[in-house]
């Protein structure tokens, strides 16, 4: 399986003052408000975001990914690897010769479940992938395009991660173990996730 992030969450998405203001409260450091420091926060912001969504599944700021497989996993049922998926936009098959058909609509649907997005046939199975050929899935993920939409918990633990981060930058040490608090936080939303396409998980092709 290939997942391809095609779009990112915009800068103005991004809670910059909230975790200016948990900084100030959580450590007592004063913060000047400047381009330089707001563009330095953004960024711990995007990488514990995408910490938090790597742990959980869950795309926490709406964007839009394609999925490229080698054939479908389940022809009865195909599982998207994110949640919650607001819409699948299109479903292309390629033939392997450079052909590519997109799928009608009504040839599908898609059951939005929290934890196991799946594209169902609309008939009995989905359509046949020739052996040298792939399927991508283009849709789109997320709790919603503002900060304000995303759970309560995950956006704490994406505070805290960022927070540490922050307070970790001069250390230079890498630290693959979430803290208790953020993992106590984001516990809920975990899921075992497998998805591949004939038997095997590829980062290309």
């Amino acid at each position: 399986m290939l997942l391809i992030e095609e779009t990112a969450p915009t800068a103005e998405a991004l809670p910059v003052a909230q975790l200016r203001a948990h900084l100030r409260l959580g450590s007592g450091f004063g913060l000047a408000d400047d381009e330089a420091e707001s563009a330095a926060l953004a960024g711990f912001l995007r990488a514990a975001i995408a910490t938090i969504e790597g742990r959980t599944g869950k795309v926490l700021l709406t964007r839009r990914f394609v999925m490229r497989l080698d054939d479908w996993r389940d022809r009865l049922g195909q599982t998207l690897p994110l949640a919650p998926v607001i819409a699948v936009e299109r479903i292309e098959i390629e033939d392997g010769q450079g052909t590519v058909t997109e799928l009608p609509a009504e040839s599908w649907r898609l059951i939005g479940d929290l934890q196991r997005p799946m594209i169902l046939p609309a008939g009995v199975i989905l359509p046949h992938v020739p052996r040298l050929g792939s399927v991508a899935v283009t849709f789109m993920a997320g709790f919603g395009d503002s900060w304000d939409r995303v759970p309560a918990d995950l956006a704490q633990a994406v505070l805290m991660l960022a927070a540490q981060f922050y307070e970790d930058r001069s250390s230079g040490a890498a630290k693959s173990a979430l803290p208790f608090g953020v993992s106590a936080l984001i516990e809920r939303w975990r899921a075992v996730r497998t998805l591949a396409g004939r038997g095997a998980v590829r980062e290309g092709r």
